[in-house]
C-alpha cells in the first residue's frame, strides 16, 4: 500500500508566502529521504494558503527528489485549462523522470470560479467537459475535440509529452455519489476525502465504485482507492494531540465560520482522534495500527495523510514526516504486505 502525505501549503497568521513554500520543498525532500511513496500538494487562492499552482511548487520538489510520486491534491480542473494542466504535469513527468500524477476535482473552496471567469452554475458541467478533454490529451498527441464551454480543437498537438506513457489521473471525491460512479466509469482512481464523522459510514462509497468499475467491464484487479486524512503523528500521542490541536481547530473553525459549520473544541477533538474518529493521529504504533484497521475496512491502495494544517511549527512538521517514513509506513507494509 503506498502510504504519503498531502498539504494545502497553509500560511501561519504573521508568516509569508515565501518562507511557507521553502518549508514545502525540505518537506517534500525529507518524504522522499525517509521512503514515503507519495507527496501531494492542494490548489486554493486565497491568502492563507501557499500554493495557487501545483505543477510550479511539485517541479521545484521534482528537482530535491529521486523516487517519491508528485500528485496535486487537487487540480481545480473547472476553473483550469486542460492543455494548459497537461503541458504543466508533462513538464513536471519530465522533471521528475516519470514521477508525476494529477488529482483532478472541482474544489472546495469557489474563488477561482470568479478569479478566471467562470460561472458557477457551471459547476459540474465544467468538470465533466474538461476532464474529457484531459483524458484525449493524456491518450493521444494530436486532438480534435468539441465541446460546449471551451474553445474547439483541431488535429492540436500538445507538447511536450510525458515520460510516462499515461501520466495517472486520479479523481477526487468528497462523497457525491455521481461522482464516484463517474471516476468507475471512466476507469479512473479514486481518492476519497474523509475529514469528518466515523470513517466506516464512508465504506458504502468504496463499494459503490467497485460495482460501477465492474458494470464497466473493467478487471477488479486495476481498481485504485485512495484515502485523504487529516492526521498527525510525533513520538507520544500526547505529543501529537497537544501539537495538532491547535492549529487543526482553529482551521475548521475559520472555515466552519464561513460555510455555516458549528465550532469545534476540545472534546469534539477527542472523538475524532479517538477509535471511530476521522484523525489518524498518535505515536507511530497507533497510526500504524490505525491505518491497518481502515485497510481492512476499505482494502485502499493508498493512504495520503494532511498533517501540516494551519499554523503548524516547521519542526513538528518535519519530525511527524520522519516518523511516518521511518516508524509507520514499515509496519503497516508488514501487516497489509502490498
Amino acid at each position: 500500500m503506498d502510504i504519503g502525505i498531502y498539504t494545502f501549503a497553509d500560511v501561519a497568521p504573521g508568516a509569508s508566502a515565501g518562507e511557507r513554500l521553502r518549508h514545502l520543498v525540505e518537506e517534500m525532500e525529507l518524504a522522499d529521504q525517509v521512503g514515503l511513496d507519495v507527496f501531494g500538494v492542494g490548489e486554493h487562492h486565497r491568502p492563507d494558503y501557499a500554493v495557487s499552482a501545483p505543477a510550479v511548487a511539485l517541479a521545484a520538489g521534482a528537482a530535491r527528489t529521486k523516487r517519491i510520486r508528485l500528485t496535486s491534491a487537487v487540480t481545480v480542473l473547472s476553473s483550469d485549462d486542460p492543455v494548459r494542466v497537461f503541458q504543466e504535469f508533462s513538464i513536471l513527468d519530465g522533471i521528475s523522470n516519470g514521477r508525476a500524477e494529477i488529482m483532478a476535482g472541482r474544489g472546495s473552496f469557489i474563488e477561482s470560479y470568479p478569479l478566471f471567469g467562470y460561472n458557477l452554475d457551471d459547476y459540474d458541467a465544467l468538470f465533466a467537459e474538461k476532464l474529457g478533454l484531459l483524458l484525449e490529451l493524456r491518450d493521444n498527441e494530436r486532438v480534435t475535440w468539441q465541446g460546449e464551454l471551451r474553445a474547439p480543437l483541431q488535429n492540436a498537438g500538445v507538447y511536450p509529452r510525458p515520460v510516462q506513457k499515461q501520466i495517472p489521473v486520479w479523481i477526487a471525491v468528497g462523497g457525491t455519489p455521481q461522482s464516484v460512479v463517474r471516476a468507475a466509469s471512466l476507469g479512473l482512481p479514486m481518492a476519497l476525502a474523509i475529514i469528518g464523522g466515523d470513517p466506516v459510514r464512508f465504506a458504502p462509497y468504496f463499494a459503490l465504485y467497485r460495482d460501477a468499475w465492474s458494470k464497466s467491464g473493467r478487471d477488479a484487479k486495476d481498481i485504485k482507492l485512495s484515502l485523504n486524512m487529516h492526521g498527525f503523528v510525533a513520538d507520544t500521542t500526547e505529543d501529537a494531540k497537544n501539537i495538532f490541536y491547535p492549529p487543526h481547530t482553529e482551521v475548521m473553525n475559520r472555515i466552519g465560520r464561513e460555510r455555516g459549520w458549528p465550532p469545534q473544541g476540545r472534546e469534539h477533538f477527542e472523538t475524532a482522534a479517538g477509535p471511530n474518529g476521522n484523525l489518524v493521529i498518535g505515536d507511530p504504533e497507533r497510526v500504524a495500527a490505525r491505518i491497518v484497521e481502515l485497510h481492512s475496512i476499505f482494502k485502499n491502495d493508498r493512504i495520503l495523510i494532511q498533517m501540516a494544517i494551519g499554523a503548524m511549527p516547521h519542526k513538528d512538521v518535519m519530525r511527524a514526516i520522519e516518523l511516518l517514513g521511518t516508524k509507520v509506513a514499515p509496519d503497516v507494509r508488514a501487516a497489509v504486505k502490498s
